[in-house]
């Protein structure tokens, strides 16, 4: 069994799955790749399908198919990707060599110029990937959000927990329009659109984890 199961909620670029299979395989030892596609993602299932490669058919956002992900897998460290991703040499064994005492989620690095600290996926022990968001419902990521708080709630809830840590040598390059490395398109417009209403969700919630 690997060591790593990699989930890749997709995010209709057919483009993309090719590169991102060889780029894991390249960089990312003893692991497993599987993308989540809704049913309309025709274009990107067939490009699945003409590699060979794994993948789940789930309706719902971002944090559901993650959610998904993890219940139809068992490896005993899931990463949280996404199908704009490159993964850096050197990332798995940056980031698995944060992990221990009671360190269970490592934020990595990806590449997009901030104010401050901050990740946009994860690697996690199964056990973390299988406990509930911070409000008690199905996790590893809180439902509540369309997109743009999801990353935020969820560190928080990890820092509290005492089980986060960031880690800036493992790379998994974030390829972006807000670094310039990715052309804008519907998927991101769609992110900033989620953004106020999100935000606005994102302080209803803090007092989850700071009371």
């Amino acid at each position: 069994m690997a060591e790593l199961v990699v989930l890749v909620p997709v995010l209709g670029r057919p483009k993309n799955v090719a590169p991102l299979l060889e780029a894991f395989a390249r960089t990312t030892p003893s692991h497993r790749l599987l993308f989540i596609a809704d049913r309309h993602d025709r274009a990107e299932v067939s490009a699945i399908r003409r590699v060979g490669a794994e993948y789940l058919i789930r309706t719902g956002g971002y944090a559901s198919k993650i959610h998904a992900g993890v219940v139809e897998t068992d490896e005993p460290l899931v990463l949280t990707a996404a199908d704009d991703l490159v993964p850096h040499a050197g990332w798995y064994e940056a980031a698995r060599s944060q992990m221990g005492g009671g360190i269970e989620v490592v934020g990595l690095n990806d590449l997009i110029d901030r104010s401050r600290e901050h990740a946009t996926h994860f690697l996690m022990t199964r056990h973390y990937a299988e406990l509930p968001a911070i409000d008690g419902r199905r996790g590893p990521f809180s439902h509540a959000y369309g997109h743009w708080r999801v990353d935020d709630e969820f560190i928080a809830t990890a820092k509290t927990r005492g089980a986060y840590r960031y880690c800036p040598e493992a790379v998994l390059e974030h390829r972006h329009p807000m670094n310039k490395t990715a052309p804008d398109d519907d998927t991101y417009r769609k992110g900033r659109a989620s953004a106020r209403q999100d935000n606005r969700i994102f302080r209803r919630r803090e007092r989850l984890w700071t009371t």
